[in-house]
């Protein structure tokens, strides 16, 4: 989906400056990890849900960015969780709608009509124990399916990113649609996060191929990298009309040149 919460490339934020409370060590500057105790608590209450098996990470992930644009940019990283953790322990029948009213950043919560009589989620047998919390963190989530398929597009293959209409959860950022870019690594098929996050417990797992992209750098962002210099470069303006059309010439060309390398599934690509 196109949202707030794409904000890749987006113009009008401003420069990215470090957070004012950054503690000076050296030349570096280290954020905390939590700004407050609440923000620690988020975190732990957010993962802790998550281990109770009744949602994916796309189901996650789609839940926090399916908000309404202003309030997820009034919102800061953790409240953003919070909505997302509330949304979804309504949909899977564990929070009521009324205990969901009386919690913190409930107006940020949609709760569409589909999502008006919950939908009930898997039983739950136990709750991990703090060993088995911590080998379900280090194990993480791996998306890799056992698939021979073959892939639609070979290496050094030039394709074009579609536009992304749907209203659904995609991770196609939106800087990236429509641009041209060459194939630079098959990564085999993985769990395609557009159906995964809104599959029912019935549904088969879906995977797709997942390929690494490369674009031109100029290409995606032709203003310069100076903060707040709109003007193009001579380089992108060139790489704008057009890419090499042999495929050993992009090749060789994406070795020197400044690239971009994004992540994307086959169904967002399209020969070019």
């Amino acid at each position: 989906m196109i949202g707030a919460h794409d904000l890749g490339g987006k113009r009008g934020f401003g420069c990215v400056l470090p957070a004012s409370n950054a503690n000076a060590q050296g030349s570096d500057l280290v954020e905390p990890l939590f700004h407050a105790e609440w923000e620690r608590r988020a975190f732990a209450l957010t993962l802790a849900a998550g281990m109770l098996g009744q949602w994916n990470i796309d189901e996650s992930r789609h839940a926090r960015e399916n908000q309404a644009p202003q309030r997820y940019l009034d919102n800061s990283y953790y409240e953003t969780w919070l909505v997302g953790l509330q949304k979804l322990l309504h949909e899977k029948g564990m929070l009521e709608r009324e205990e969901l009213a009386a919690l913190p950043f409930a107006a940020s919560v949609d709760i569409s009509a589909s999502a008006s009589k919950p939908q009930r989620g898997r039983p739950i047998t136990e709750a991990p124990t703090p060993a088995k919390a911590a080998a379900l963190l280090t194990r993480g989530g791996p998306t890799l399916l056992p698939d021979s398929r073959k892939p639609k597009y070979a290496l050094g293959a030039l394709v074009k990113v579609l536009p992304m209409t749907q209203a659904g959860h995609t991770r196609a950022p939106e800087y990236v649609h429509g641009a041209r870019g060459i194939i630079h690594a098959i990564n085999g098929v993985h769990i395609y996060p557009d159906a995964n996050a809104h599959r029912r417990d019935e549904d088969r797992i879906v995977g797709e191929t997942l390929y690494t992209v490369s674009f031109a750098r100029a290409a995606l962002f032709p203003q310069r990298a100076s903060c707040g210099d709109g003007a193009e470069t001579a380089s992108a303006k060139k790489i704008l009309k057009s890419e090499s059309t042999n495929q050993e010439d992009r090749v060789i060309k994406e070795s020197c040149e400044d690239r971009v390398f994004v992540d994307l599934w086959e169904p967002y690509l399209t020969h070019d």
